[in-house]
């Protein structure tokens, strides 16, 4: 069972509830949604094997219960709409005594929290189904499901937990015959290593991967591949490479969210060797796809607003930077420190280097609450020479491990891509 299952007390579930101690009061829309989310979570507790049979009665009366609750929410709100699926999948379970009824509502609603980047919520729905479901699960659902728990871990930056949950879902699939799943297990396993700094590792894992999913015709999994050594040669300082197979990537993709998640990840490195134009072009594919992909879409944005800035553009870098800060209270801390970063160097771009200072200050408190040297070493360095340089130091500082010439062919076959593909 993961963190995200166990709290003060022993309580399950109380991950909802920290939503009611953040919230302005008790009747806030936040805190009615945890507390019913909790209330929820908490029925689908009584189907679990191993306890004592809860009688009928009790059953009905903690379901009405329940379901009142989750009535009283606003019907517009997505969440809502999960809970309320929730509640009666669990109760058409307990009636026809099969936990597995149970199984596709979880799912969805660990989907939405995920992306709604609630990730530690997400794992503990992600718990309760392996939890209630447990033997009568199908292969297929707890492979998927060990798969999410090590992406969600992932994206937690808890690296070893993520690769023991995809090390899981890796094996699971052998004995089932998945290969499918086998080769996204490994996909997973890559990444962590990629994660932890072995990039060598990681661009040889991923090399190997790509070409056994190119000969077993998974044509998904070789586009993960392959998006995945292009950000592993980003990392090496390889960005050309890292550009030609992320655009490769993006070919491959048929699932148009993953392709969102890569066009991302072009954007980045097109602005990383200063191409801001075809950097825009792809992040703007990101908020015209990525509309339910919240944390994507929100990377996107900060980006947006540092291709602005790198151009010179004040107006636009204020509008996606006020458009970030409205959503500043829900970006987790990694994220919150790249926006700060971001705006400091835009701030600095502008002349405004006092603010740009005070923004990087507190990025710097933000990084250390989220454990994260890599920022904290690339904050200190761009603010440690704030004061003694023009704007464009910024700019330089942001721009590629291991300079090269912007005529690489395969970049500017991209760039040209990207620019018929706006038209």
């Amino acid at each position: 069972m993961t963190e995200a299952c166990t709290d003060q007390n022993g309580l399950p579930h109380a991950v909802f509830l920290r939503r009611l101690a953040g919230a302005s009061s008790a009747t806030a829309l936040d805190a009615r949604l945890g507390n019913s989310a909790f209330l929820a979570l908490r029925l689908v507790d009584l189907l679990a094997p191993g306890g004592e049979p809860i009688h009928p009665d009790a059953f009905r009366y903690q379901h009405a219960a329940t379901e009142r609750a989750c009535g009283e929410l606003p019907a517009t709100k997505t969440e809502t709409a999960h809970l309320v699926g929730l509640v009666h999948s669990t109760a058409e379970a307990f009636r026809a005594r099969d936990a597995r009824l149970v199984v596709p509502a979880l799912l969805a609603y660990a989907h939405y929290l995920e992306d709604e980047l609630r990730l530690d919520e997400a794992l503990d729905v992600l718990d309760c189904m392996l939890r209630v479901g447990d033997a009568s699960l199908q292969a297929a659902d707890t492979i998927a499901t060990h798969l999410r728990i090590g992406r969600v871990n992932r994206k937690l930056h808890r690296f070893d937990e993520g690769e023991a949950a995809y090390k899981v879902a890796g094996e699971l699939a052998e004995a089932a015959a998945d290969g499918h799943s086998a080769l996204l297990s490994r996909v997973g396993r890559a990444i962590s290593t990629q994660a932890k700094g072995n990039l060598a590792e990681a661009e040889r894992l991923f090399r190997e991967i790509a070409a056994d999913a190119s000969a077993a015709a998974q044509r998904e999994i070789e586009a993960h591949a392959h998006h995945a050594l292009g950000t592993t040669l980003l990392l090496r300082g390889q960005v050309a490479e890292g550009i030609v197979a992320v655009w490769r990537a993006v070919g491959l993709y048929q699932d148009d969210s993953s392709r969102v998640r890569a066009f991302g990840d072009l954007g980045l490195m097109l602005l990383a060797v200063g191409e801001a134009a075809g950097a825009e072009r792809a992040l703007g594919e990101v908020i015209r796809r990525g509309h339910a992909m919240q944390d994507v879409v929100l990377n996107a944005t900060i980006e947006l607003m540092h291709c602005a800035s790198s151009r010179g553009d004040r107006v636009g870098y204020e509008r996606w930077r006020v458009a970030c800060e409205g959503r500043r209270a829900g970006m987790p801390p990694n994220i919150l420190a790249d926006f700060l970063l971001k705006a400091g160097i835009g701030q600095a771009r502008f002349g405004r280097f006092r603010q740009a200072e005070a923004l990087m200050d507190t990025a710097l408190s933000v990084a250390e609450r989220a454990d994260s040297n890599e920022l904290l070493f690339r904050i200190e360095r761009i603010k440690n020479g704030l004061r003694g340089c023009e704007a464009e130091v910024c700019v330089a500082s942001e721009t590629a491990a291991e300079p090269f010439e912007y005529s690489d062919l395969g970049v500017r076959e991209v760039a040209a891509s990207l620019a018929g593909l706006g038209d």
